[in-house]
């Protein structure tokens, strides 16, 4: 009887070359995750401060970009509603700057799309806390603080500002 004895054939030499390979990529993985840190666990990412033309690269304007819009000084991530503030979306007048008093007076008019809450009736003021509450905290992660929110207008700290002197702010509820 005639046939490969048990000795290298050309099934070996694909085995090998297989093994070889996979040794390869497990090494290669293994050196990625040394030398890169795992991201942060969802909810537990890093927030920043953002100035005016920060949060405007974020507008939703180019593909693969994140979509960031502030309400009440608060930076939130609503990439995941790319539908409704993408571009040409309904609501991307809203996003890469702070829509607070649009989103109070559900306006999309440029002159409402602004932090300044200067004259909302009561009603409006709790519209929106109820949509900053149960849209925006509830859905979409916060990202970040307007440089606004603590800062002056030439960028010296807001030494008034105290978090929790802030209406309806609760430290726990912000991370």
């Amino acid at each position: 009887m005639v046939g490969p004895g048990p000795g290298p054939g050309p099934g070996m030499a694909g085995r090998l070359l297989l093994v070889a390979l996979l040794v390869a990529l497990l090494a290669a993985a293994e050196r990625e995750l040394r030398f890169k840190p795992p991201p942060p666990p969802p909810g537990e990412a890093p927030v920043r401060l953002f100035t005016e033309p920060e949060l405007a690269r974020y507008d939703g304007q180019q593909e693969g970009q994140p979509i960031y819009l502030a309400v009440k000084g608060v930076v939130f991530d609503v990439t995941s509603g790319k539908e409704f503030y993408g571009k040409g979306a309904p609501y991307n007048a809203l996003v890469g700057k702070d829509s607070t008093r649009g989103v109070a007076k559900m306006s999309l008019d440029p002159a409402d799309l602004t932090h300044d809450i200067t004259g909302l009736t009561q009603e409006e003021l709790k519209s929106l806390d109820d949509i900053f509450n149960n849209v925006y905290k509830a859905k979409y992660p916060i990202v970040g603080y307007t440089s606004r929110r603590i800062l002056n207008e030439d960028g010296s700290p807001n030494l008034d500002f105290k978090p929790e002197d802030q209406p309806h702010f609760n430290i726990r509820d912000e991370f």
